[in-house]
Formats: structure tokens, C-alpha cells, sequence
């Protein structure tokens, strides 16, 4: 009959169909990683690579940026999430970033960072403001006052549960690192009401691979070993992760997420 003879040139027809359109889909994402992801890191790589800035970390200024009053100027509690430009050609795509917190009438700060060396979470080794790797830092979000207060504890508890804190429990890429680090404590205390920057390298780490769901319930973060992931939710908006780069919308506060460059708002 006919359309038997019809048959094989029709799976033919539809297998050669299929096989374009699938070949059309992977070039067209292929470039859109591209464009989203890697232009934006070559040109900071760029950018960075010709810049003024120290080559080792014994030649850079670790001192006290004077972004912070000294403690006696306000005895309010405080918490501050800081971050800097990081050193060497890593800093071209990322951030270190660290926390501070003073208890209403302490006469000091205190600042807790992840290292690359020894047992990793480290009180007070630097200045609470200090530069890093020469950079000056910025705040990424402050809290002070009686929520501060209230908050202070939590942070505490979040800083003493942080699963990668034993002795050379960090890894540079893709994590845990000092960022995994920070992101762990604001997915904990979600009082905080922020994440951290798009380009801190290692924020979207989580231990394994799955979805993480934040203390309140209003973020879903997957990962796939720090190497690939989604995240969505009220103060993530929407985000694409790969290879530790993050690409998305900042719904809360309007804006765009750029890998290697950071948070452009609207």
C-alpha cells in the first residue's frame, strides 16, 4: 500500500525535523550563556588585570577603612554585612564578604570572616572595617537599633552551627568559602532581609546537591555542587547560577544581576 511505502520518508522527515530543532535550541542557549554570562566576567577580567592594585596579599592595606564610628559613638546594637573586592585575579569576579555585630553598649566590634587557612571562621582578625586586599569595603546591609538586638543572638547561633567549620574547611571555588560562609547566616536569619551580591563566588554553595528552602519559607535555592542552580523567592527574585557566576532580577529592589559585576539597579 502507499503509505506504507510513505512511512520510512516520513520518520525520515520527522527525525530530521527533531534532530534541527534540537540542534537550533543547544547553539541558541549555548549563546546566550555566552552572552550572559561570559562577556560580562571577560570584560571585568579585563578591567582588572590593568588595574592598580597590589599583587600579593603582604603588599596590600588590611587597615581600618574609618567607615565605621568608633563604638562609644553609638551604644545602639548594630549588625553590618560587609563586603569587599577580593585579591589577586580572583577580585576581577568576586567579593569577600564578612559580618560585624556590637551588643548595645559594647565597648568593641566584633567581625567574623571564613579563611583559607587553619580552622576557617575567625573572630576579630581584622579590623571590622578594614580594607581587603587594599579594596575599600561597602555595607550590603545594616541593622541596628532593638532589632539588632533581638537579631544578635540568632547571627551567633548561626555563625556556632555552620556545618564547614572544622579545620581546612574551605575550598576556593566553588565553595565552601568565605561567602558560603555569610550566605549561610542570612538564609538562617532571614530578619536580615538581604543576600549577598551577585558576585560573591561561592554564596550559592550548599553541601551537596538539592533545594534549600530559607528559615522563613520565602526562598528556594537548588544547587548542583556550587557548579550549576536556580534560586527564586522573595528576596532572590530570580537567578540563574553557573560556575559560581550569577545572572538574574532583583525583584524587591529593582535591578539586574550581572555575573562578575555585581547588582545594577533600575
Amino acid at each position: 500500500m502507499i503509505w506504507v511505502e510513505f512511512l520510512p520518508s516520513l520518520r525520515s522527515t520527522i527525525s530530521a525535523y527533531i534532530g534541527d530543532l534540537i540542534l537550533k535550541t543547544v547553539s541558541k542557549s549555548l549563546l546566550y550563556i555566552f552572552l550572559i554570562f561570559l562577556v560580562p566576567a571577560v570584560l571585568s577580567v579585563a578591567y582588572w588585570y590593568f588595574a592598580d592594585r597590589p599583587q600579593s596579599w603582604r603588599s596590600a592595606d588590611w587597615s581600618s577603612s574609618g567607615m565605621l564610628p568608633p563604638p562609644a559613638a553609638n551604644p545602639e546594637a548594630v549588625i553590618h554585612v560587609m563586603a569587599a573586592r577580593t585579591g589577586g585575579l580572583k577580585g576581577a569576579l568576586s567579593v569577600h564578604s564578612w559580618i560585624v555585630m556590637k551588643r548595645k553598649g559594647q565597648a568593641r566590634y566584633d567581625r567574623y570572616d571564613k579563611v583559607g587557612w587553619g580552622r576557617p571562621v575567625r573572630k576579630n582578625e581584622f579590623p571590622a572595617d578594614g580594607r581587603w586586599y587594599s579594596n575599600e569595603p561597602f555595607f550590603v546591609k545594616t541593622v541596628s537599633g532593638v532589632e539588632a538586638e533581638r537579631l544578635i543572638p540568632k547571627v551567633e547561633g548561626a555563625i556556632e552551627g555552620y556545618m564547614a567549620s572544622f579545620p581546612n574547611g574551605y575550598r576556593l571555588w566553588p565553595g565552601p568559602n568565605s561567602n558560603s560562609f555569610v550566605a549561610h547566616v542570612l538564609r538562617e536569619v532571614t530578619e536580615l532581609e538581604t543576600i549577598l551580591p551577585p558576585n560573591a563566588v561561592g554564596r550559592d554553595y550548599l553541601a551537596g546537591s538539592g533545594i534549600t528552602v530559607d528559615e522563613d519559607g520565602r526562598d528556594y535555592h537548588f544547587s548542583l555542587f556550587g557548579l550549576a542552580g536556580v534560586a527564586f523567592g522573595y528576596r532572590s527574585g530570580f537567578e540563574v547560577h553557573l560556575l559560581g557566576l550569577v545572572a538574574g532580577i532583583d525583584v524587591l529592589n529593582p535591578g539586574l544581576k550581572i555575573p562578575a559585576i555585581g547588582r545594577v539597579g533600575l
